[in-house]
């Protein structure tokens, strides 16, 4: 029987494209497994289950054993490319140009991303800065109060103008007067930036059941450039102010918080909080840093194909809307291509030097969470993979050991 013809038809770092031509004798043999396999499960008037004829199953169950065939032979001629082109693809391939008619071959292009070959030659000998910042008695202060502010319950403030922190209750309605339209309710903690400020200066002059008819003015720095200095009418109706009671900072706070015997226990737990942030933070900067100093000593390049793939997973993770891609495509390339520069240098690495996380690795770092959070291991496990983070984890003990072996043929300088 003649085979599958797989042929690359272009090749550029990150990405490649093939055709694939399936024989009319292949097409018809995917064609009569996957009938059969129909015929197992279907259930017809008049027939036992798997005892109806197969001319029959084929009619009823036309599109669904086309699709069928269509993704049985996809999945073969993938697997046989990655073999015969030695692939190393970084995601599914993208079927483009079907072309599949009756008692002809089947013809489609796959185009995948794939992953590039990096070559470095230095991966040390760098100077490195390391600074922590002091952490202040105003950071701890703040931390406090916000604190205080997540415990206070929302209060209704009757017959009185709100103040900034308030949290009001708005009908918002585009024109004026009888001519508005488009009524859109909105709860919002004035003074956060969710109202551009005309608009919030407006409210702020209202009590509750009041109503005004404004020209408002968006600013020049607002984040849809369209609207940038645009103005609008609007009709603005405040129906609700709570204000936030806040407790006492006492004692009695502390231990309503947690398990702290005083106001001043607490301040110090904020504070040796905040000081792990700071090494962390510090950590993430050397991070980052490292990895600068390797892409600018190794001139490594970000492929555009796999620039464009983060960029689309920006996209779908920040609920871009396709009218907007080419806006927001625009502005985060760089971090897009950061990404990708950083992700070829550490996956390079962890390649190079066996360093990915192994289940062992995996296992220990799951007993300690569990340890930590007081929960059986198991449980965790369970939990990390519904959510879809066991990967991450991971993720993140190989980049773990990926640093920790970078970092030693480096020096840092504790600033």
């Amino acid at each position: 029987m003649p085979d599958m013809l797989i042929t690359k038809i272009k090749d550029e770092p990150g990405a490649a494209s093939l055709t694939v031509t399936v024989p009319v004798e292949r097409v018809r043999e995917a064609e009569e497994q996957a009938t059969q396999t129909y015929v197992k499960r279907a259930r017809l008037p008049g027939f036992r289950r798997g005892k109806a004829p197969a001319a029959m199953v084929r009619r009823q169950f036309a599109k669904d054993i086309r699709d069928q065939v269509l993704q049985d032979l996809v999945r073969e001629s993938w697997r046989r490319a990655i073999e015969q082109e030695a692939l190393r693809p970084i995601g599914d391939p993208h079927v483009h140009n079907l072309s599949w008619e009756a008692g002809a071959p089947l013809r489609f292009e796959l185009h995948v991303e794939v992953r590039p070959e990096v070559t470095l030659a230095r991966l040390g000998g760098f100077r490195l800065h390391r600074r922590v910042s002091a952490v202040t008695a105003e950071q701890v202060e703040a931390q406090l109060h916000e604190l205080q502010a997540q415990r206070a319950p929302w209060l209704p403030v009757e017959s009185e103008s709100p103040r900034p922190k308030d949290l009001v209750q708005v009908t918002i309605a585009q024109g004026r007067g009888a001519d508005a339209t488009d009524p859109q309710s909105h709860q919002l903690v004035l003074g956060e930036g969710r109202a551009i400020p005309e608009l919030e200066e407006r409210i702020l002059a209202l009590r509750p059941g009041d109503t005004v008819d404004a020209t408002v003015r968006y600013p020049a720095d607002f984040p849809e450039r369209a609207k940038r200095g645009e103005t609008r009418d609007v009709r603005v109706t405040l129906h609700e102010v709570k204000r936030q009671q806040l407790a006492e900072l006492s004692d009695d706070f502390a231990r309503e918080v947690g398990d702290f015997e005083s106001l001043d226990a607490l301040r110090r737990a904020i504070r040796a909080d905040l000081e792990r942030d700071a090494e962390r933070e510090a950590d993430a900067r050397v991070r980052a840093e490292l990895v600068e100093q390797l892409v600018a000593a190794n001139h490594v390049v970000a492929p555009r194909p796999l620039v464009e793939r983060a960029l689309w997973v920006y996209a779908q993770a920040y609920g871009v809307p396709e009218e907007r891609f080419p806006q927001f495509a625009g502005e985060f390339r760089p971090l897009a291509e950061q990404q990708v520069r950083r992700d070829l240098v550490l996956d390079h690495v962890a390649e190079r030097e066996g360093l990915r996380a192994t289940a062992a690795d995996v296992e220990r770092r799951l007993r300690e969470l569990a340890e930590r959070r007081r929960t059986p291991p198991d449980e965790l496990r369970a939990s990390l993979e519904k959510a879809g983070r066991l990967r991450d984890l991971a993720r993140g003990l190989t980049e773990e050991k990926i640093f920790t072996f970078l970092l030693s043929q480096s020096t840092v300088e504790q600033t």
